[in-house]
């Protein structure tokens, strides 16, 4: 995938004023950092921003920043959004290379689907996890993670540890195996079950209150 290419300018005015001054002016303030380099405040054309939120190229991904014919690689650390507008109101890139090594989320993406038995049974494709944490290289972002269900019956779930994983991609989660997906049993099923609980539970309690009932009588009869 091509990376988004957003053409930047050197904002002198920051803080807060600047950042509001630079949106009246139809952009998006950022900041670009890390690296051997020092922070710099660039802005950005709103209506450049918006295309690349648009093709989903600009989030948890690698861009290249423009400015004078020189380019830069980054990551989109972090974008904010005005809270009613939904319009971008800042952003930050972290500077990288295509080999530097970067933690973000990825999305996980069922395959297999129609041989899975469990399906073919009734049963549902149930995400638990729609995106897990990896490391990768920053120029081999995937484009998301394929599981395989092909195999599972209605019951069964597979782990992060089941993932087709990329080469150099890694699971940033070590310490212990997060279930990702399971066959949900059919819906009819679990009513089904549901009803024959209340009714085990209502004949448990019919019984109780007749055998509190005759222990009253008995009673009843021995004081008399």
């Amino acid at each position: 995938m091509s990376n988004a290419v957003l053409e930047v300018e050197i904002r002198e005015n920051t803080g807060r004023g600047g950042a509001r001054a630079t949106r009246r002016a139809g952009l998006v303030p950022g900041v670009l950092y890390g690296g051997d380099e020092d922070a710099v405040a660039i802005s950005m054309k709103e209506n450049k921003v918006l295309q690349a939120l648009n093709t989903g190229k600009l989030i948890a991904s690698m861009v290249t920043i423009s400015h004078k014919g020189e380019t830069q690689s980054a990551i989109t650390k972090d974008v904010q959004f005005h809270p009613v507008k939904t319009m971008p109101q800042h952003i930050d890139f972290y500077r990288v290379t295509a080999t530097t090594i970067i933690s973000l989320e990825v999305t996980v993406e069922a395959i297999g689907e129609e041989e899975c038995p469990g399906v073919g049974q009734g049963g549902s494709v149930s995400m638990i996890r729609f995106a897990v944490e990896v490391n990768c290289p920053a120029g081999a972002i995937p484009d998301s993670l394929k599981i395989d269900v092909s195999k599972l019956e209605i019951g069964d779930t597979l782990h992060e540890s089941d993932i087709i994983w990329p080469k150099d991609v890694k699971p940033a989660i070590t310490d212990r195996d997060p279930s990702v997906v399971t066959i949900a049993a059919p819906l009819a099923e679990i009513v089904d079950e549901i009803d024959e609980d209340e009714v085990v539970e209502g004949v448990e309690s019919e019984a109780v209150e007749g055998e509190e009932e005759g222990e009253t009588e008995t009673e009843a009869e021995g004081e008399g």
